[in-house]
């Protein structure tokens, strides 16, 4: 009997299949068959490449798309391993995983599932390193990996994965639903599998909009006595990371404003310097504005000094004219002609 049956879901993901597969390949423990499942991919790269797909103790089976809770199911059905694992097809597993959790399994055999640290790469790379992965924990937050290694009857008696749950978190209900039952399993403090971050990936578009909090809804109305049980210790460890988030938002606080002060005081001063410039600048222009208007204004004058100095030099030639006139012989000869109109107006009324 073969001892591990690792299970492959593939949906459009064949450009990094073949990563999957070496990292199965390379594994120090060497009892093992994979099982690529094939969930009605329509990418024409990965129908290419998995049509005549050939690796050592690899098969490939295609279906309809069901998603990825059912293609896990269908796989876990097609294989005979001892132990079950579930590989994303971006995924990668350590060499010793095998070595590491067949042994731990077969130490114990109280233990129905082993998980292990593990390590992002990708888009993003880090350690998560959860310590354990019961109760009440465990209905806080998934600390269990999706490729962590069960046992085939463990996985028999709850069913598989729940089928309904296509837009992730199926792997999560799978661990609740294995505790509620008694079925107890471990984390391995060893880095042992390596999760890729990319866009578009299912957990990445889970976290978006209300996925998250849809599907979390979910569990606790699936496992409602679980959640019920053990509802005052999750009060307690969410007022907890409550209190230490806001902890670290008033630290992150405190460490910004040291950070920026220099910056910010520097900003001030040039302000400052700024500030005094325009005001030299604005007196700059007040004062050239002033300039401009006084010129302006003595210009004016200089005109209206001109014009009445034309107008008086007129005024005086033509009370010279009008005097030489009178001095004139014509203006004495006309003298009685002027008399005598003047004295027909009166007696017409027409004036003096």
């Amino acid at each position: 009997m073969t001892t591990v049956s690792v299970v492959i879901p593939c949906y459009n993901l064949g450009e990094f299949l073949d990563e999957a597969v070496d990292s199965v390949l390379a594994q120090t423990f060497q009892d093992f068959e994979i099982l690529i499942v094939d969930d009605g991919s329509t990418d024409e790269r990965t129908q290419a490449l998995l049509a005549s797909y050939s690796r050592p103790r690899t098969r490939v089976i295609r279906t309809e798309n069901h998603g990825l809770p059912a293609a896990k199911n269908i796989g876990a059905a097609q294989t005979v391993g001892k132990y079950l694992c579930m590989l994303d097809a971006d995924d990668r597993l350590d060499p010793h995983y095998m070595a590491v959790s067949v042994a731990a399994l077969e130490q114990d055999q109280t233990v129905a599932f082993a998980s292990h640290w593990l390590r992002t790469f990708g888009e993003e790379e880090k350690d998560w390193t959860p310590a354990g992965c019961d109760f009440p924990g465990l209905l806080d937050l998934n600390t269990v990996n999706g490729a962590a290694l069960v046992r085939r009857e463990a996985f028999n008696a709850v069913g598989g994965f729940d089928e309904s749950m296509r837009d992730g978190c199926e792997d999560w209900d799978f661990w609740i639903s294995l505790v509620a039952r008694g079925l107890r399993g471990i984390v391995i403090p060893e880095i042992l599998f390596h999760y890729r971050r990319r866009p578009g990936s299912m957990s990445r578009t889970m976290m978006t909009g209300d996925g998250h909090a849809r599907l979390y809804g979910y569990l606790a109305r699936k496992h409602r006595d679980v959640f019920r049980l053990h509802l005052p210790a999750l009060v307690a460890r969410r007022e907890h990371d409550e209190s230490r988030l806001r902890e670290q938002i008033e630290q992150l606080g405190l460490e910004h404003f040291e950070w920026t002060r220099p910056e910010l005081e520097k900003r001030r001063d040039d302000l400052a310097v700024a500030e005094r410039r325009a005001a030299r600048y604005s007196a700059v222009l007040e004062r050239e504005a002033l300039a401009s208007q006084a010129e302006n204004l003595r210009h004016a004058l200089d005109t209206a000094t001109s014009e009445a100095l034309r107008y008086h030099a007129d005024a005086n030639r033509t009370q010279g004219q009008i005097h030489q006139l009178q001095l004139s012989m014509s203006w004495r000869l006309t003298q009685p002609l002027r008399s005598i109109g003047g004295w027909v107006r009166r007696i017409l009324g027409g004036g003096p």
